[in-house]
């Protein structure tokens, strides 16, 4: 039995492959380390049409763009979308447009930034398509507040 922090080895190019046939952990290393997944969002009632804020979720760390309790992040965020290849069809929607597993799913290639790529986790943040250092916590911006903090194009 494998333990569960010992990470499996990448097969080269499994970004190529299929979805659903990805490892756990080909899966985890499809993240650009962006952030933009985890800002709040909100939706038009009467379109359906997704906004993005500059409002990050509590758990974001500003400066690496991940989740500062990705294992448990479900127990301080329970309405933490959990992304797999089964649940991919019915939230690749609110995904933003740079998001690999979004670009996979619609058959589209990774950007030449991303981490996979380049080999390097930091060209997402030098092609200037993460979060970084330009949210604002959601505990810091009350809720209705929200719709003031809309930026386009992600």
């Amino acid at each position: 039995m494998k333990s569960s922090n010992v990470r499996e080895a990448l097969r080269p190019g499994f970004w190529n492959r299929p979805l659903d046939t990805l490892t756990a952990s080909e899966w985890e290393a499809l993240c650009d380390g962006c952030g933009k997944c985890c800002l709040n969002k909100l939706e038009d009632a009467d379109t359906g049409e997704i906004y993005f804020t500059r409002i990050s979720c509590r758990l974001l760390d500003d400066h690496s763009c991940r989740c500062t309790q990705y294992e448990n992040r479900k127990t301080f965020v329970p309405e933490c979308v959990v992304l797999t290849p089964k649940t991919i069809d019915k939230v690749a929607y609110w995904l933003p447009s740079t998001c690999a597993y979004k670009l996979l799913h619609e058959g589209k290639p990774l950007f030449d930034w991303h981490p996979l790529i380049s080999g390097d986790p930091e060209s997402v943040h030098r092609a200037d398509e993460s979060v970084r250092g330009w949210t604002l916590p959601e505990f810091e911006v009350a809720e209705e507040d929200w719709e003031d903090h809309i930026i386009e194009d992600l």
